[in-house]
Protein backbone atom coordinates (compact mmCIF):
# COMPACT_ATOMS: atom_id res chain seq x y z
CA UNK A 1 0.00 0.00 0.00
CA UNK A 2 1.28 3.53 -1.30
CA UNK A 3 -0.87 5.04 1.27
CA UNK A 4 -4.47 6.28 2.14
CA UNK A 5 -6.54 9.56 3.42
CA UNK A 6 -9.54 10.87 4.32
CA UNK A 7 -11.57 14.21 3.08
CA UNK A 8 -14.73 15.76 3.07
CA UNK A 9 -16.23 17.58 0.88
CA UNK A 10 -19.67 20.06 1.22
CA UNK A 11 -22.83 20.13 -0.58
CA UNK A 12 -23.33 23.29 -3.00
CA UNK A 13 -25.41 26.00 -4.16
CA UNK A 14 -25.07 26.02 -7.91
CA UNK A 15 -26.58 28.51 -10.45
CA UNK A 16 -27.57 31.08 -7.81
CA UNK A 17 -30.42 31.93 -9.89
CA UNK A 18 -28.65 34.39 -12.58
CA UNK A 19 -25.31 32.26 -13.21
CA UNK A 20 -26.71 29.34 -14.94
CA UNK A 21 -24.13 26.69 -15.32
CA UNK A 22 -21.29 28.92 -14.15
CA UNK A 23 -21.76 30.03 -10.24
CA UNK A 24 -21.62 27.98 -7.33
CA UNK A 25 -21.14 28.59 -3.71
CA UNK A 26 -20.51 26.15 -1.14
CA UNK A 27 -22.68 25.27 1.82
CA UNK A 28 -22.53 24.08 5.60
CA UNK A 29 -24.02 20.99 7.16
CA UNK A 30 -24.03 18.42 4.37
CA UNK A 31 -21.40 16.74 2.27
CA UNK A 32 -19.65 13.37 1.62
CA UNK A 33 -16.94 11.88 2.79
CA UNK A 34 -14.43 9.79 0.63
CA UNK A 35 -11.72 6.93 2.52
CA UNK A 36 -9.02 6.15 -0.15
CA UNK A 37 -6.54 3.42 0.40
CA UNK A 38 -3.56 3.41 -2.28
CA UNK A 39 -2.56 0.22 -3.60
CA UNK A 40 0.18 -1.10 -6.06
CA UNK A 41 -1.37 -3.60 -8.78
CA UNK A 42 1.63 -3.93 -11.13
CA UNK A 43 2.26 -2.20 -14.45
CA UNK A 44 -1.23 -1.84 -15.31
CA UNK A 45 -2.87 1.22 -15.84
CA UNK A 46 -4.46 3.45 -13.12
CA UNK A 47 -7.33 1.99 -12.16
CA UNK A 48 -10.21 2.86 -8.81
CA UNK A 49 -13.15 1.49 -7.40
CA UNK A 50 -15.81 2.06 -4.56
CA UNK A 51 -15.57 -0.97 -2.36
CA UNK A 52 -18.50 0.42 -0.18
CA UNK A 53 -21.50 2.74 -0.22
CA UNK A 54 -22.98 4.01 3.03
CA UNK A 55 -25.02 7.20 4.19
CA UNK A 56 -27.93 9.06 2.68
CA UNK A 57 -30.89 7.65 1.41
CA UNK A 58 -30.50 6.57 -1.97
CA UNK A 59 -27.42 5.24 -2.17
CA UNK A 60 -28.20 2.30 -3.16
CA UNK A 61 -29.03 3.82 -6.85
CA UNK A 62 -25.69 4.56 -7.24
CA UNK A 63 -23.03 2.72 -9.39
CA UNK A 64 -20.07 1.49 -7.74
CA UNK A 65 -17.65 0.82 -10.65
CA UNK A 66 -14.78 3.01 -11.73
CA UNK A 67 -16.16 3.29 -14.92
CA UNK A 68 -19.74 4.71 -13.54
CA UNK A 69 -18.61 6.29 -10.12
CA UNK A 70 -18.00 10.12 -9.93
CA UNK A 71 -15.80 9.46 -7.09
CA UNK A 72 -14.08 6.28 -8.37
CA UNK A 73 -13.22 8.26 -11.98
CA UNK A 74 -12.32 11.47 -10.10
CA UNK A 75 -9.65 9.05 -8.47
CA UNK A 76 -8.73 7.49 -11.30
CA UNK A 77 -8.19 11.38 -12.84
CA UNK A 78 -5.91 12.14 -9.55
CA UNK A 79 -3.46 8.84 -10.32
CA UNK A 80 -3.42 9.88 -13.79
CA UNK A 81 -2.30 13.25 -13.77
CA UNK A 82 0.60 12.20 -10.92
CA UNK A 83 1.61 9.63 -13.09
CA UNK A 84 1.19 6.61 -10.74
CA UNK A 85 0.14 2.97 -11.61
CA UNK A 86 -1.83 2.28 -8.99
CA UNK A 87 -5.32 1.50 -7.68
CA UNK A 88 -7.43 3.57 -5.33
CA UNK A 89 -10.02 2.08 -3.31
CA UNK A 90 -12.40 4.03 -1.72
CA UNK A 91 -15.52 4.16 1.01
CA UNK A 92 -17.83 6.56 0.09
CA UNK A 93 -20.08 7.88 3.17
CA UNK A 94 -22.57 9.92 1.24
CA UNK A 95 -23.96 12.78 3.60
CA UNK A 96 -27.47 13.60 1.37
CA UNK A 97 -29.80 11.83 -0.83
CA UNK A 98 -29.05 11.90 -4.75
CA UNK A 99 -31.15 14.11 -6.74
CA UNK A 100 -31.21 16.75 -4.34
CA UNK A 101 -29.98 19.80 -6.57
CA UNK A 102 -27.06 19.97 -3.61
CA UNK A 103 -23.97 18.81 -5.79
CA UNK A 104 -24.00 14.87 -4.50
CA UNK A 105 -22.20 13.79 -7.36
CA UNK A 106 -19.79 16.88 -7.14
CA UNK A 107 -19.17 16.41 -3.32
CA UNK A 108 -18.18 12.90 -4.23
CA UNK A 109 -16.09 13.32 -6.62
CA UNK A 110 -14.41 16.30 -4.86
CA UNK A 111 -13.84 14.19 -1.37
CA UNK A 112 -12.44 11.23 -3.14
CA UNK A 113 -9.94 13.58 -5.49
CA UNK A 114 -8.52 15.33 -2.70
CA UNK A 115 -8.52 12.28 -0.57
CA UNK A 116 -6.70 10.46 -3.44
CA UNK A 117 -3.94 13.52 -3.49
CA UNK A 118 -3.38 13.34 0.23
CA UNK A 119 -2.79 9.50 0.18
CA UNK A 120 -0.39 10.40 -2.80
CA UNK A 121 1.42 12.85 -0.52
CA UNK A 122 -0.56 15.54 -1.91
CA UNK A 123 1.80 16.44 -5.19
CA UNK A 124 -1.01 18.60 -6.38
CA UNK A 125 -2.18 21.87 -5.52
CA UNK A 126 -5.83 22.13 -4.73
CA UNK A 127 -6.36 24.05 -8.14
CA UNK A 128 -4.56 21.45 -9.79
CA UNK A 129 -6.95 18.91 -8.62
CA UNK A 130 -10.36 21.00 -10.59
CA UNK A 131 -9.86 18.89 -13.87
CA UNK A 132 -9.83 15.39 -12.12
CA UNK A 133 -12.96 16.63 -10.22
CA UNK A 134 -14.53 17.41 -13.58
CA UNK A 135 -14.18 14.21 -15.06
CA UNK A 136 -15.83 12.73 -12.15
CA UNK A 137 -18.19 14.57 -12.68
CA UNK A 138 -18.60 14.60 -16.40
CA UNK A 139 -20.33 11.00 -15.77
CA UNK A 140 -23.71 12.42 -14.12
CA UNK A 141 -23.96 15.70 -15.31
CA UNK A 142 -21.46 16.66 -18.26
CA UNK A 143 -18.38 18.35 -18.16
CA UNK A 144 -19.97 21.23 -15.80
CA UNK A 145 -17.81 22.82 -12.93
CA UNK A 146 -20.27 24.69 -10.96
CA UNK A 147 -20.62 22.16 -8.20
CA UNK A 148 -17.31 21.28 -7.90
CA UNK A 149 -15.12 23.70 -7.97
CA UNK A 150 -16.76 25.51 -5.23
CA UNK A 151 -16.58 22.16 -3.59
CA UNK A 152 -13.13 22.06 -4.04
CA UNK A 153 -12.52 26.09 -3.69
CA UNK A 154 -15.16 26.91 -1.19
CA UNK A 155 -16.87 30.37 -1.58
CA UNK A 156 -18.35 31.52 -4.31
CA UNK A 157 -17.02 30.72 -7.61
CA UNK A 158 -17.09 31.61 -10.99
CA UNK A 159 -16.12 29.38 -13.95
CA UNK A 160 -15.25 30.95 -17.20
CA UNK A 161 -14.46 28.06 -18.84
CA UNK A 162 -13.97 24.74 -17.97
CA UNK A 163 -11.72 23.29 -21.05
CA UNK A 164 -9.11 24.62 -19.92
CA UNK A 165 -10.62 25.23 -16.44
CA UNK A 166 -10.31 28.86 -15.22
CA UNK A 167 -12.55 30.04 -12.46
CA UNK A 168 -12.71 32.88 -10.32
CA UNK A 169 -13.27 33.31 -6.83
CA UNK A 170 -15.39 35.61 -5.85
CA UNK A 171 -15.81 38.03 -3.10
CA UNK A 172 -19.05 37.39 -0.66
CA UNK A 173 -20.80 40.57 0.97
CA UNK A 174 -20.21 40.22 4.92
CA UNK A 175 -23.28 38.88 6.87
CA UNK A 176 -24.85 37.06 3.91
CA UNK A 177 -26.95 33.85 4.80
CA UNK A 178 -28.28 30.94 3.36
CA UNK A 179 -31.53 28.99 3.79
CA UNK A 180 -32.00 26.25 2.20
CA UNK A 181 -35.01 24.31 1.31
CA UNK A 182 -35.71 20.51 0.66
CA UNK A 183 -38.95 19.20 -0.59
CA UNK A 184 -40.04 16.15 -0.20
CA UNK A 185 -39.14 15.12 -3.75
CA UNK A 186 -36.81 14.29 -5.79
CA UNK A 187 -35.55 15.74 -9.27
CA UNK A 188 -32.75 14.17 -11.17
CA UNK A 189 -30.36 16.51 -13.03
CA UNK A 190 -30.90 14.88 -16.70
CA UNK A 191 -34.29 15.29 -16.18
CA UNK A 192 -34.14 19.19 -15.42
CA UNK A 193 -31.69 19.38 -18.49
CA UNK A 194 -33.96 18.04 -20.37
CA UNK A 195 -36.77 20.48 -19.98
CA UNK A 196 -34.86 22.84 -20.64
CA UNK A 197 -35.07 24.57 -23.80
CA UNK A 198 -33.18 24.14 -27.07
CA UNK A 199 -32.89 28.18 -27.86
CA UNK A 200 -32.65 31.17 -26.39
CA UNK A 201 -34.51 34.28 -27.01
CA UNK A 202 -32.15 37.29 -27.60
CA UNK A 203 -34.05 39.50 -25.05
CA UNK A 204 -33.80 36.80 -22.89
CA UNK A 205 -30.05 36.72 -23.16
CA UNK A 206 -29.23 39.86 -22.64
CA UNK A 207 -30.90 40.46 -19.39
CA UNK A 208 -29.47 37.61 -18.14
CA UNK A 209 -25.71 38.71 -19.01
CA UNK A 210 -27.00 42.27 -17.58
CA UNK A 211 -28.13 40.64 -14.56
CA UNK A 212 -24.59 38.46 -14.03
CA UNK A 213 -22.66 41.34 -14.60
CA UNK A 214 -24.78 43.44 -12.24
CA UNK A 215 -24.37 40.52 -9.33
CA UNK A 216 -20.51 40.45 -10.04
CA UNK A 217 -20.35 44.20 -9.27
CA UNK A 218 -22.42 43.24 -6.11
CA UNK A 219 -19.96 40.89 -4.64
CA UNK A 220 -17.44 43.34 -5.11
CA UNK A 221 -19.00 46.58 -3.96
CA UNK A 222 -20.70 45.07 -1.03
CA UNK A 223 -24.40 45.98 -2.48
CA UNK A 224 -26.87 43.51 -0.76
CA UNK A 225 -29.63 45.55 -2.83
CA UNK A 226 -28.24 45.57 -5.92
CA UNK A 227 -27.53 41.55 -5.22
CA UNK A 228 -30.90 40.91 -4.35
CA UNK A 229 -31.97 43.06 -8.02
CA UNK A 230 -30.27 40.76 -9.62
CA UNK A 231 -30.74 37.49 -8.74
CA UNK A 232 -33.18 37.06 -11.57
CA UNK A 233 -33.17 33.89 -14.06
CA UNK A 234 -34.57 33.98 -17.32
CA UNK A 235 -33.10 30.76 -18.53
CA UNK A 236 -33.36 27.99 -16.72
CA UNK A 237 -36.05 29.19 -13.76
CA UNK A 238 -39.09 29.83 -16.13
CA UNK A 239 -39.18 25.78 -17.81
CA UNK A 240 -37.75 24.12 -14.28
CA UNK A 241 -40.41 25.23 -11.53
CA UNK A 242 -42.68 22.92 -13.32
CA UNK A 243 -40.90 19.84 -12.11
CA UNK A 244 -41.02 21.04 -8.22
CA UNK A 245 -44.50 21.27 -6.45
CA UNK A 246 -45.61 24.12 -5.11
CA UNK A 247 -41.82 25.72 -5.78
CA UNK A 248 -42.91 29.18 -7.10
CA UNK A 249 -45.36 29.77 -4.31
CA UNK A 250 -42.10 28.76 -1.87
CA UNK A 251 -39.84 31.19 -3.99
CA UNK A 252 -42.25 33.98 -2.82
CA UNK A 253 -42.77 33.29 0.86
CA UNK A 254 -39.27 33.59 0.79
CA UNK A 255 -38.89 36.67 -0.48
CA UNK A 256 -42.11 38.21 1.45
CA UNK A 257 -40.05 36.89 4.81
CA UNK A 258 -37.40 39.22 3.80
CA UNK A 259 -34.94 37.54 1.51
CA UNK A 260 -32.40 39.40 -0.84
CA UNK A 261 -33.41 36.51 -3.38
CA UNK A 262 -34.94 32.96 -3.87
CA UNK A 263 -34.05 30.45 -6.84
CA UNK A 264 -34.04 26.91 -6.92
CA UNK A 265 -30.74 25.14 -6.39
CA UNK A 266 -28.74 23.95 -9.38
CA UNK A 267 -31.24 21.41 -11.15
CA UNK A 268 -33.65 20.92 -7.84
CA UNK A 269 -35.83 20.36 -5.84
CA UNK A 270 -33.93 22.01 -3.32
CA UNK A 271 -34.52 25.59 -3.20
CA UNK A 272 -32.23 28.50 -1.47
CA UNK A 273 -32.82 32.20 -0.74
CA UNK A 274 -29.92 34.38 0.46
CA UNK A 275 -30.29 36.88 2.92
CA UNK A 276 -28.48 40.04 4.95
CA UNK A 277 -28.57 38.12 8.24
CA UNK A 278 -29.53 34.73 10.15
CA UNK A 279 -31.97 35.84 11.86
CA UNK A 280 -33.57 36.80 8.42
CA UNK A 281 -32.01 33.14 6.65
CA UNK A 282 -34.07 31.63 9.55
CA UNK A 283 -37.68 33.88 8.81
CA UNK A 284 -37.56 32.63 5.22
CA UNK A 285 -36.89 29.00 5.72
CA UNK A 286 -39.76 28.80 7.99
CA UNK A 287 -41.82 30.37 5.62
CA UNK A 288 -40.48 28.09 2.80
CA UNK A 289 -41.29 24.83 5.08
CA UNK A 290 -44.72 26.62 6.12
CA UNK A 291 -45.72 26.62 2.03
CA UNK A 292 -44.12 23.06 0.55
CA UNK A 293 -43.20 20.97 3.80
CA UNK A 294 -39.81 19.26 3.60
CA UNK A 295 -37.27 20.74 5.93
CA UNK A 296 -34.57 23.47 5.76
CA UNK A 297 -30.92 24.47 7.02
CA UNK A 298 -29.17 27.58 7.46
CA UNK A 299 -25.54 27.98 6.26
CA UNK A 300 -22.84 30.93 5.66
CA UNK A 301 -22.84 31.82 2.41
CA UNK A 302 -18.85 32.02 3.01
CA UNK A 303 -17.84 28.59 3.90
CA UNK A 304 -14.28 26.26 3.39
CA UNK A 305 -14.29 23.64 0.52
CA UNK A 306 -12.84 20.26 1.06
CA UNK A 307 -10.77 19.36 3.60
CA UNK A 308 -9.26 16.26 5.60
CA UNK A 309 -11.36 14.19 7.21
Amino acid sequence: MIGSAAAFAPATVANLGVGFDVLGLAVERLGDEARVRIERRGSGSATAEVERIEGDDGVGELPATGVNNTAAAAARAVLDDVGVRAHAAIELHKGMPIGSGLGSSAASAVAAAFATNRALGSPLRRAQLLNACIEGERLASGRHADNVAPALLGGLVLVRRTDPVDVIRLPLPAGLWLAVVRPRTQVLTREARAALPKETPMAHAIQQSADLASFVSACYSGDLDLLGRSMCDVLAEPTRIGLIDGAEETLSAMRSAGALGASISGSGPSLFALCRSKETARDAGEAAVGVCGGSYFLSRADVPGARPA
